[in-house]
Formats: C-alpha cells, sequence, structure tokens
C-alpha cells in the first residue's frame, strides 16, 4: 500500500510532538484525522480535524468514524495525547489521580479498542503510542512524578501485551519513549538543566520523535517495541 492510501488518526494534534506528526504524515502523503480539545479546520481535503478530549469515549467514536466515514480506512494510529503533574507522591490529589488516568489510560484504551476493532476488520494494521523515558522507565530523582510512570508504564506494558495479542492478526502495536522533548511544555529557561538528563548533552527535539514515528510505521517486521528516543537516558546511568 502506498502512502496516499494510508489513514492515520493522530490523538494530541494541535501542537508539539502531535502537531509535527500530523505535518510529517501528510507531507509523506498520508491522509490525516487530527484530534485535540483546541483545534481548529485547516480547510486540508487531505486532513479532518476533530474537536474533543480523546479520553472520553464519544469522542474516541467521533475520530474512528470521521476517519471511515471520510478515508473508508485506518492504517495507523498515534496515542499521542497525554498529561504530566510532576510533585511529590504524597502530595497528589484523588482530583489529579484521576484526571492522569482519565488521560494516560483512558485516552489511550477508549480510542485503540475502537481502532483495534476496525483494523481487525481490514486484517492490518499499527498502533504507535507516545509514552516515556524518563518518567515511566528511567526515573530521575529531581523530577518527582510517580503518577506519570504509573500511566505512561502501563502503556508501556500494554504495547507488549497488544503486540502478541494480534501479531497473528495483521497488527502490529509499538511505543516511542521519548527523553525530555523541545516542546511549549518547557520554558526556554530550563532548557539546560533538562539537557543535562540525556548522556547525549541536549534536549531532544520535535523531529527526532516525528523520525522514530516514521520509522516505525514502515518497519513492517517490527512489533511489540519500545523505541527509546531519549539521547541515552535508557542505557543506564552517567
Amino acid at each position: 500500500m502506498s502512502n496516499s492510501e494510508k489513514v492515520a488518526v493522530v490523538t494530541g494534534a494541535s501542537r508539539g510532538i502531535g502537531a509535527g506528526i500530523v505535518e510529517k504524515f501528510l507531507d509523506n502523503g498520508y491522509r490525516v484525522v487530527a484530534c485535540s480539545r483546541n483545534i481548529t479546520s485547516s480547510g486540508r481535503p487531505d486532513l479532518v480535524e476533530v474537536a474533543g478530549d480523546v479520553s472520553r469515549p464519544e469522542t474516541a467514536r467521533l475520530v474512528i468514524q470521521a476517519a471511515r466515514e471520510r478515508f473508508g480506512r485506518l492504517d495507523t494510529l498515534i496515542n499521542n495525547a497525554g498529561a504530566f503533574l510532576s510533585k511529590p507522591f504524597t502530595e497528589y490529589t484523588e482530583g489529579e489521580f484521576a484526571n492522569l488516568v482519565q488521560v494516560n489510560l483512558g485516552g489511550f484504551f477508549h480510542i485503540s479498542q475502537l481502532a483495534i476493532a476496525q483494523m481487525l476488520r481490514q486484517a492490518s494494521g499499527h498502533i504507535i503510542n507516545i509514552t516515556s523515558s524518563l518518567l515511566a522507565e528511567q526515573p530521575v530523582k529531581g523530577l518527582p512524578a510517580a503518577l506519570t510512570a504509573i500511566t505512561k508504564g502501563g502503556v508501556n506494558a500494554a504495547t507488549r501485551s497488544l503486540a502478541i495479542e494480534y501479531a497473528d492478526k495483521g497488527i502490529r502495536v509499538n511505543a516511542v519513549a521519548p527523553g525530555v522533548v523541545r516542546t511549549p511544555m518547557h520554558a526556554p529557561e530550563s532548557h539546560g538543566f533538562l539537557a543535562t538528563m540525556h548522556p547525549i548533552g541536549r534536549i531532544g527535539e520535535i523531529q527526532d520523535i516525528v523520525d522514530a514515528v516514521l520509522y516505525l510505521d514502515n518497519a513492517s517486521f517490527v512489533t511489540g517495541e519500545i523505541l527509546h528516543v531519549d539521547g541515552g537516558a535508557n542505557a543506564g546511568r552517567w
């Protein structure tokens, strides 16, 4: 199948990594359904924007329905929407716990379940989850984020589980685990400190993550992979 026939859904698509993925996929000939709480229509024939909170089941249904009705299929789902909150574990509130679970796990669950159902009908498809390296697998003493680790680590585990469950059904499931990436989430004055979290000595760029996503989407013999794009942080202590 050529890229001009492929249809991708991207969540958390209005800025940062998600917006970068949308643009790269469009540049490579994909047709894209982009979802975010705050997203507006560009009027492009190869792009459909769906405004809404993907952690809500009704939004997930609208997104998958848009892919089917507008483009007739769904080949790739990029689960990029997520939330992060750093604070000491004993200071998290019930509301913060519920929000992180709803966004990071609920947002993954609802749309992935619907996407896989569509992919089973096609006997093909690919899911790529954007998780975390530094928070889920290589914790940093000065950056307490246990609830983010619980939720993003859970998605890492589900990536491997779903890869095995659906490997014989033509569906691949992978993840990209970034380190710190230069996005609006991080104030410019923090970049110097954040660079010290990576052995390679810099923070990541959006393009680093986009390139990893595109690689996985084209790597037909790769499934169940957690691809660390973190400047070497996952390799060990330094």
